[in-house]
């Protein structure tokens, strides 16, 4: 995707990796449109940027992804990009179902259902501009398992899947599919993950991921330097060994 000239939609993007992506990328001449659940933080970013647009949306509610889209499409029918961002992380205990249940279909829905959804919603429109882009976020956790998240991990791996499959099925239309691996990154994501020594901080991520973006427009992977220990870990054969230092960093992997 080109770097500037964008209208972009990013929902799930009130904190974390998707504000901060949001923020460089306005700054880089692209419309930007926040999408979160929580209109107080909403409102907020708003007032400290009111380059900003933001819409109220729930990614693991259909309906409110489907009532938000065409929202978005009224008011931004210049829309050329989604970058489908929200996402939730848990640790389990697969141990018996009380551990790991309830969080397991909390996070398929929002972390593969949601992305699911999002691409259904604005997929037809995205065909009609002359140069799209839909951004999945994966993880560098789809190739090399935390041992506790597996939910986490699992969903993330089928977002991996999900964008090769896409991109192969889209190669007759005007848009490209962009799957976004991270590395653990220092966001709320897990508790104790902002200050962790082990994840990448947040303005050195989103810096790196800006220049690939902008040196490597026709990249159908987005991997920082960082991420490339856990994505290639089979690869190089040293897998056994990547996945003895993730799970041994500290209690979250991380």
């Amino acid at each position: 995707m080109d770097i500037s000239g964008n209208t972009i939609f990013i929902p799930g993007a009130t904190s974390g990796i998707g504000l901060a992506l949001a923020l460089s990328l306005a700054e880089r001449g692209n419309k930007v449109i926040v999408g979160g659940r929580r209109a107080v933080l909403l409102d907020q970013i708003h007032a400290e940027h009111p380059e900003l647009d933001t819409v109220r949306i729930d990614t693991a509610d259909a309906s409110s992804i489907q009532q938000v889209a065409k929202e978005v499409l009224a008011r931004h029918p210049e829309l050329n990009v989604l970058i489908a961002m929200a996402g939730i992380m848990q640790v389990e205990d697969w141990h018996k179902p009380e551990g790991f249940l309830a969080s397991a279909e909390a996070i398929v829905t929002t972390n593969l259902l949601g992305p699911i959804r999002l691409v259904a919603a604005f997929v037809e429109h995205l065909q009609t501009r002359p140069d799209a882009t839909i951004v999945t976020v994966s993880s560098g956790l789809a190739f090399t398992p935390l041992k506790v998240t597996p939910s986490y991990n699992a969903t993330k791996a089928a977002i991996h899947m999900l964008s090769e499959s896409l991109r192969l099925q889209l190669a007759d239309t005007t848009v490209k599919v962009v799957e976004l691996v991270p590395p653990a990154v220092r966001t709320a994501l897990l508790p104790g993950q902002e200050t962790s020594d082990f994840a990448m901080p947040l303005d050195e991520f989103v810096d790196e991921v800006v220049t690939l973006l902008e040196t490597q427009p026709d990249a159908k992977e987005i991997q920082v330097e960082r991420v490339k220990f856990l994505r290639y870990g089979e690869a190089r054969g040293d897998y056994d060994q990547v996945v003895a230092t993730v799970n041994h960093s500290d209690p979250h992997g991380k």
